[in-house]
């Protein structure tokens, strides 16, 4: 499809502004975007839709336009809903680079540039695209209407002969279709998504092509519409992926364009099924916010009241909780064994969403009961237990089943700079109970930090080794224990006003990274080296060793 058909269907109303001299180019795809740098979506020859949420000020435009051209953009297509008229320093840069610059009325939705760019673009089967965006129509309508992504993959599956499935970043089957059947094993959807993450952390340009027991298969990536603007580490861990049974290699490009376009609508459910769980995210915030804060129990109740009839429809008594705590870690590009300041709790929280769907205890309905906050790096999700008494053993969650089915996936999306740690609390029964579940499950995932491996996990049942059996060690041991370890550095505190009491444990509590620690002391990371080597220096201990941080944490909390 050229240019000009673009702006010669009236339907689309798009308005020239510049690069009249370029509209015989072909559109290959079309991408919308809000990236300053979307250069690695490109692969040339899209439509490129904005809506200028990049744009700060003039100089910000011959960067971006710079870069559209050098990846062979085929035009710019500019919503005017956001700023009224375009900027007149956009329209040179797109002039001097001679990328042709359209605009789009504010009554013009992008999705109606993007379906009609799909249907026309494909080539193959107008057909199937037009029932392709029927089903687009109705997945964006409210009500019962839309069918999420398998109405889709019945498409592919009835008309194109076109075996597919839907997966989530853990290996999940979400949806599938197509002759023969719509059944694959847990084990190759598994080895399907190991391959998918470790194709796009290395940076490989879609389709990603794999072989399974004889059997190749492509996989597309399915970005919601939060990927634009995120780290590639963040949004290879949330993003669905589309698998093909195919081999893709000799195919045309427009018929790779129609599996392009098939991720787009499918992200339109998965950007529904994120806005469905708003509610739970929002309640479980709010539940997380009084536990952190101390706020009486029966305040808590009274709010766990409002989200249960949310979280378990159906259930008339109030449930039993679990807490799981999950936090993602990422070492700075360029500074072996530092992690970067923060970690990613939006993401994390995403991704406990999902694994908490594959748990191996996991069922139909708890797809409606998951409610997942984050705060700061971590991501807190509490888990609803409709048993009583003994029934809790059966439903509840343990750390290391929880993992085992994710752990390889995940390993290959985290790759060599990323770490995932989790813990899991025992079910409490009342509200009451949960600020100590929070805390227990804090400990736990404490606990996995210190282990080996990308993905660790560790359960309250784990805590019993120096949490529980603190209280039966003698008192004259305990004071000798803590007096040694931390005597020196009192006084020294007293006499200097270092404050390397709370330096030390501050430390340990993010798990020894200088930077986090740093930014929550408020520090320069070389002052709080320079306090670590002190806190070395008087007690004769190396905190850079899993026994010294241990032998350090017990004595604080002996003390």
């Amino acid at each position: 499809m050229r240019l000009r058909t673009l702006l010669d269907t009236d339907a689309l109303g798009l308005r020239l502004l510049g690069g009249g001299a370029e509209l015989e180019r072909t559109v290959r795809g079309v991408m919308t975007t809000d990236l300053r740098d979307p250069s690695r979506y490109l692969s040339g020859g899209e439509l490129v839709l904005t809506g200028l949420a990049w744009w700060r000020t003039p100089a910000d435009s011959e960067p971006f336009v710079r870069i559209l051209a050098a990846a062979k953009a085929a035009a710019l297509a500019v919503g005017e809903a956001e700023l009224g008229d375009i900027p007149e320093d956009l329209v040179q840069a797109c002039a001097r680079h001679r990328l042709p610059l359209f605009a789009v009325h504010e009554s013009v939705a992008f999705a109606t540039v993007t379906e009609h760019v799909v249907r026309q673009v494909s080539g193959e089967r107008a057909g199937d695209l037009a029932a392709v965006v029927d089903r687009h129509r109705r997945l964006m309508s409210p009500g019962p209407a839309g069918g999420g992504p398998q109405v889709v993959l019945d498409l592919l599956g009835s008309d194109l002969d076109l075996r597919a499935w839907v997966l989530s970043p853990a290996g999940r089957l979400l949806a599938g279709s197509g002759p023969g059947g719509p059944a694959l094993d847990a084990g190759t959807c598994a080895r399907l998504a190991t391959a998918h993450l470790a194709a796009t952390r290395a940076g490989s340009r879609p389709p990603h092509r794999v072989t399974v027991d004889g059997t190749a298969y492509a996989l597309f990536p399915v970005r919601g519409s939060d990927a634009a603007g995120r780290d590639i580490r963040e949004s290879v861990l949330s993003d669905w992926l589309l698998a093909v049974e195919a081999e893709t290699a000799d195919w045309p490009a427009e018929r790779l364009d129609l599996l392009h376009g098939v991720t787009q609508l499918i992200a339109v459910e998965r950007d529904r099924r994120d806005a469905a769980r708003t509610v739970r995210r929002r309640l479980a915030q709010e539940v997380l916010e009084l536990v952190q804060s101390g706020a009486p129990p029966a305040e808590t109740a009274a709010r766990l009241r409002v989200a249960a009839p949310v979280l378990l429809p159906g259930v008339g008594a109030a449930p039993h909780w679990q807490v799981v705590v999950a936090r993602i870690d990422w070492r700075a590009a360029g500074e072996q064994g530092a992690d970067e300041e923060g970690a990613h709790g939006a993401a994390a929280q995403a991704l406990l969403e999902e694994m908490l769907l594959d748990a191996p205890s996991a069922t139909a309905e708890r797809a409606d009961r998951i409610a997942v906050a984050h705060t700061g790096g971590e991501a807190v999700a509490l888990v609803p237990l409709p048993g009583r008494g003994g029934e809790d053993a059966d439903t509840a969650l343990q750390a290391e089943p929880l993992l085992a089915a994710v752990r390889e996936p995940l390993a290959a999306g985290l790759a060599e700079d990323g770490r995932l740690t989790m813990g899991v609390s025992a079910a409490v029964h009342s509200a009451e109970g949960l600020r100590g579940a929070l805390e227990e499950a804090r400990h736990a995932r404490r606990v996995a930090a210190a282990r080996p491996g990308r993905v660790t996990a560790a359960g309250h049942q784990e805590l019993a080794s120096h949490v529980l059996l603190l209280p039966f060690v003698p008192d004259d041991v305990r004071r000798a224990f803590t007096a040694r370890l931390l005597d020196p550095l009192r006084t020294y505190d007293r006499r200097h006003r270092a404050e390397l009491i709370p330096t030390l444990e501050a430390f340990l509590d993010c798990d020894g990274s200088w930077t986090r620690c740093a930014a929550r002391l408020h520090l320069h990371v070389n002052t709080l080296r320079y306090r670590v080597g002190r806190i070395e220096q008087l007690t004769g201990r190396d905190l850079s060793r899993l026994e010294d941080k241990l032998d350090f944490f017990l004595a604080l909390r002996m003390s």
